[in-house]
């Protein structure tokens, strides 16, 4: 490994910091992944995308499977201090690692000619926590993309990358189009638009799940917009048992794409069965 990076102040150190803006980001092409979860599926899956990878020396005691491996991909770990660190990250407790890496590019043509079976969408989503959220439990129920309207948080942002548990760095993330064209595309690819809200006349569970089709989440303050719902091609809801008012979108986002999930494995099962 290259020497100790100690100066907190150097230009380096303030050029990585700046990656917590939306607007350096964007002119630079860069973003930060924080944290041992992300740093290892960074180095694991696409290793191709770290530019840089930092790590105090506790870190690379505690992780050298992942020094190792980020070592045989090519990459140079370079040791810095824990201030330093601190320095670089957005985090107010960074745990020891850190990786600069390259936007990846997601084209929504490309993830459409791959014939995706389930899709999520995420409109107008402004909380980090949610969003990253949801693209962490679209990547366990197995969903194809996820596609994140403009007027939403930047997937990329620090605190999103964070909540996402390395989940970004396992499906393609595709963002910036506004929520009618995202629909018009999924809907000529042969999918069939489900928007998620209370006002469904059927539930996630009588809903029929098994062809290509997208789910539309709202906002986590105010849900779908009236014209946004009109776009799909039916409105499904989350059934509250419960005294509960209803869920928070992660939690309803979940749900619907693990409905989804449950009758994609149910039909390939029945496909195969005797």
């Amino acid at each position: 490994m290259p020497d100790t990076l100690t100066n907190a102040k150097a230009e380096r150190v303030r050029s990585v910091r700046a990656l917590a803006q939306r607007s350096v980001r964007a002119r630079q092409g860069l973003f930060l992944a924080e944290g041992p979860q992300a740093v290892r599926e960074a180095v694991r899956w696409r290793p191709d995308l770290v530019r840089d990878l930092y790590v105090t020396d506790e870190a690379a005691q505690r992780h050298t499977d992942m020094v190792a491996a980020a070592t045989d991909a090519g990459l140079n770990p370079q040791l810095v201090t824990g201030e330093v660190l601190a320095a670089m990250a957005d985090a107010q407790t960074p745990q020891g690692l850190l990786a600069v890496c390259r936007v990846p590019v997601a084209d929504l043509d490309v993830v459409l000619a791959a014939g995706p079976r389930v899709v999520g969408v995420l409109a107008h989503v402004r909380d980090p926590g949610n969003a990253g959220t949801v693209i962490r439990a679209a990547d366990a129920a197995g969903a194809d993309a996820v596609v994140v309207s403009d007027g939403s948080v930047d997937p990329y942002a620090p605190k999103v990358v964070r909540s996402t548990a390395g989940s970004l760095f396992h499906l393609p993330v595709v963002s910036g189009m506004p929520v009618p064209g995202i629909v018009e595309r999924l809907r000529a690819a042969g999918l069939t638009v489900l928007a998620a809200d209370g006002a469904g006349d059927r539930t996630v569970d009588e809903a029929d799940l098994a062809g290509p089709h997208a789910w539309l989440f709202g906002n986590e303050a105010w849900g779908l917009t009236a014209e946004d719902r009109a776009l799909a091609d039916e409105v499904v809801r989350v059934p509250i048992h419960g005294r509960a008012e209803s869920l928070n979108l992660a939690m309803a986002a979940t749900v619907c794409l693990y409905a989804s999930a449950r009758q994609r494995t149910g039909s390939a099962e029945r496909a195969t069965g005797p």
